[in-house]
């Protein structure tokens, strides 16, 4: 009992350090929206990283080991910083840089912190709309600050959806037969370009249910716990053989996923 009382006291602390961090990150980030170049690719051609990414982690970093030496940090640009205690940081410091090198308005800070290996906590700031979701683990999730949940549905044809696509060609032909399963049997779908934010969307009600293939931990590990704080259903691909993280209301959580894999 007492280390869970520990642990969500731990978990509250450092949801109020993802949050402020997260939000330092995101003026960096809007101070160059409309401005974005290309520094470079990943994965494919079209898995791009600006400037601005690695300026965004390197700020990320240096803020999460003032407030928390001794950390781990996984992110999505720099090498791991290995830390010395249990405290972890998984940092996507611009999730949606398609969008934000088109100048479309739907990027994203995302934030998570883990305990053990655990997440506990994480905060999600999108840059343009200035909402930022947060959780902490068994506590609810929130949207500045504001207790957030899933909207009540109880069936899929009546919910929207947001999704995905990979880069690599192969995933997508294979996603494009996804969308012809779904298509008919949802209100609609929406591919905006940002896991996390789908994700914190989904908790509160904003999507009705969220699927993708080809996410990292980063991708989600933040929004993941939001979703599942304000009431969804989440399953995560360390949880699966299918590469799949999916959120929903319990309702329609099974047809969604059956729609989903086939």
């Amino acid at each position: 009992m007492e280390a869970a009382i520990e642990t969500a006291a731990a978990g509250e602390h450092l949801e109020a350090v993802a949050i402020d961090v997260a939000r330092l990150a995101a003026d960096l980030v809007r101070a160059s929206v409309g401005m974005a170049a290309q520094a470079g690719t990943k994965s494919t051609p079209t898995d791009v990283v600006t400037a601005t990414d690695v300026e965004s982690e390197a700020l990320i970093r240096r803020e999460l080991l003032s407030r928390c030496p001794g950390s781990t940090i996984v992110g999505e640009e720099l090498a791991d910083d290995v830390g010395t205690n249990d405290v972890g940081w998984v940092v996507d410091p611009i999730d949606g840089t398609v969008n934000f090198l088109y100048d479309l308005p739907v990027v994203a800070v995302s934030i998570a912190a883990t305990i053990g290996g655990r997440t506990v906590a994480g905060a999600v700031c999108d840059v343009l709309r200035g909402d930022v979701f947060s959780a902490a683990l068994h506590t609810g999730a929130r949207r500045n600050g504001a207790p957030v949940t899933v909207r009540p549905i109880e069936q899929l044809d009546g919910a929207l959806i947001g999704t995905g696509f990979a880069y690599a060609a192969e995933r997508r032909r294979a996603q494009a037969e996804v969308i012809g399963r779904l298509l008919p049997n949802a209100r609609d779908i929406r591919c905006m370009g940002s896991a996390a934010l789908n994700l914190c969307w989904v908790g509160c009600g904003r999507l009705d249910g969220y699927y993708e293939q080809d996410t990292k931990p980063y991708d989600y590990a933040a929004g993941a716990l939001i979703a599942a704080e304000g009431g969804a259903r989440v399953e995560l691909p360390a949880e699966n053989s299918l590469d799949l993280s999916m959120a929903a209301p319990a309702a329609i959580f099974d047809a969604l996923r059956a729609l989903v894999t086939g």
